[in-house]
């Protein structure tokens, strides 16, 4: 005979169990987006039954799971899926390990919680399905998160004798296409015997494989092991001189031999799309670049690595490098100029990352540059780095990608 809770007995359940085996205080984190958006508070990163990345947060803020628990009848199955889930208890709360997608979405009738399929996209995806921000993004530092900036990509060449090396950096736009630098592609320091052969996806530790994380319950979170994927067709912009001392036109598109499926550790970026972010030029807007290039010390990092750069007046930028008779384009942007924090050699035709807050849904991120040269060494005071300026080329990018 099927045995029915009432609402009163069943949150006095989970709590009951919380309260005898996942006690504990964990900090409070709460964070800000620009603009004065508020996210919820969050208790750390956890996985979900279903094996999903989440965040632990109080139950209430968990609009479908809590909706689920309110709205009988419930499911034998998502009980077991609730109390599975539970990840503590904070000042007589409930909480629980909730995907993003949980929080704002509202079940139907009888919603089994089960999650639904990502699904793949082989033309330009839209917010929501490009970009995601990490709601637990910590601000400052340089070390990246497990799943921080899912759509870089590494770019791979094949060498004398058969050997690889990864030597360029990109982003996923797509499940197709993945954007880099010109010069990666058809740049005259290439040398004459290596091929541009492959782009790896989902790397974070060049050491291991697969990688992991100890989540908030001192779980190991692993992420599945990174993809090597070949490339189809490189596709350099036909403006672009290799031989120009101001690099203009910096920009290429890589066809990916098959279509990626979209997962939390591989996921494309959102382009600049809208008008207004178009012809932005990011004067005084702290970005962030990202790769695994030069550190301060000259050494390569094995751990994907972001850094924090301030967008500079094209103006201003130019009277810089004229010094050098380079002369920029407002296709270009420059960012940075800070001692020691920069984007090196190591990192061409990675992404300069900003956030867009004025989607009502949910912020996101896009890319606003693509790392095309700076001085030498890098990260020089007084010399901002400079990047292709994106905005200026969707049209190209979306006149080149196929299904």
């Amino acid at each position: 005979m099927a045995k029915f809770y009432s609402l009163l007995n069943v949150r006095f359940y989970l709590t009951f169990i919380l309260f005898l085996f996942f006690y504990y205080s964990p900090a409070f984190a709460q964070i800000h987006f620009p603009n004065g958006h508020v996210d919820v508070p969050n208790f750390g990163r956890c996985v979900t039954p279903n094996r999903e990345r989440a965040l632990c947060i109080i139950l209430e803020d968990c609009k479908y799971l809590y909706n689920v628990l309110i709205t009988p009848p419930l499911r034998d199955a998502d009980r077991l899926y609730l109390s599975r889930s539970q990840c503590g208890y904070q000042n007589g709360k409930v909480l629980i390990c909730c995907p993003d997608r949980y929080r704002t979405v509202q079940p139907a009738a009888n919603a089994p919680v089960a999650p639904a399929p990502m699904q793949v996209n082989n033309i330009l995806p839209q917010p929501g399905q490009c970009g995601n921000v990490l709601s637990n993004r910590i601000y400052g530092g340089n070390k990246t998160k497990i799943d921080e900036f899912p759509w870089m990509a590494l770019i791979e060449y094949t060498k004398g004798n058969n050997a690889k090396g990864l030597h360029c950096g990109g982003s996923l736009i797509n499940s197709r296409y993945v954007v880099t630098a010109s010069h990666c592609v058809n740049g005259k320091d290439i040398p004459p015997h290596w091929r541009l052969t492959g782009v790896r996806l989902g790397e974070w530790n060049l050491k291991t494989n697969p990688d992991c994380e100890i989540d908030i319950r001192g779980e190991k979170d692993c992420a599945p092991e990174y993809m090597d994927v070949r490339v189809e067709r490189a596709i350099p912009h036909p403006l672009y001189n290799p031989h120009s001392r101001n690099q203009a036109n910096d920009i290429a598109l890589l066809r990916l031999e098959r279509n990626i499926a979209f997962t939390d550790f591989i996921s494309p970026i959102c382009l600049p799309v809208s008008s207004s972010l178009r012809s932005a030029t990011f004067d005084g807007i702290v970005m962030d670049v990202a790769g695994w290039g030069k550190t301060e010390n000259m050494s390569v990092s094995d751990l994907k690595l972001k850094a924090s750069v301030t967008g500079e007046g094209i103006n201003e930028c130019r009277s810089i490098y004229m010094r050098q008779n380079i002369i920029l384009e407002d296709t270009q942007i420059c960012a940075g100029g800070k001692e020691g924090i920069d984007s090196c050699r190591g990192d061409s035709g990675g992404p300069l990352i900003s956030l867009d807050t004025t989607n009502r849904v949910r912020a996101y991120y896009f890319l606003a540059g693509v790392v095309s040269f700076g001085p030498s060494p890098c990260g020089l005071e007084g010399w901002p780095g400079v990047y292709t300026r994106v905005g200026s080329f969707v049209d190209w990018i979306t006149q080149n990608i196929e299904p």
